[in-house]
């Protein structure tokens, strides 16, 4: 049972991602939606903790449904970490091409 538990959480952040995705997407950068992009994942999160909690109990592992709701927002906020980890690695690719293209043409 404690394998099925552990399943909940990357489902969560990965649909929390993909949906984040695809509203930055659709509305094209929109600065002020970036602000709260945190908030909007955390809480669609824990959407998804209520919806898995009555859908699929066995998932959250818990006969309670705040425990469900701080697993999908916790959920929710790790898609956000893992955002920034990708857009962190490509801009310290980035810098690091340019260094070398620096150091090349000296």
């Amino acid at each position: 049972m404690e394998n099925v538990q552990i399943i909940s959480v990357p489902i969560i952040a990965t649909i929390v991602y993909w949906v984040i995705n695809l509203i930055k997407y659709t509305i094209k950068g929109n600065e002020k939606f970036k602000r709260y992009i945190p908030l909007v994942s955390a809480g669609f999160g824990a959407v998804l903790g209520i919806i898995g909690f009555y859908l699929a109990p066995q998932l959250f592992g818990t006969e309670n449904i705040f425990v469900a709701i701080v697993i999908g927002g916790a959920s929710g906020l790790s898609a956000t970490g893992t955002n920034q980890i990708f857009k962190q690695l490509s801009y310290a690719n980035i810098e690091q091409s340019k260094e070398n293209k620096n150091i090349k043409s000296k």
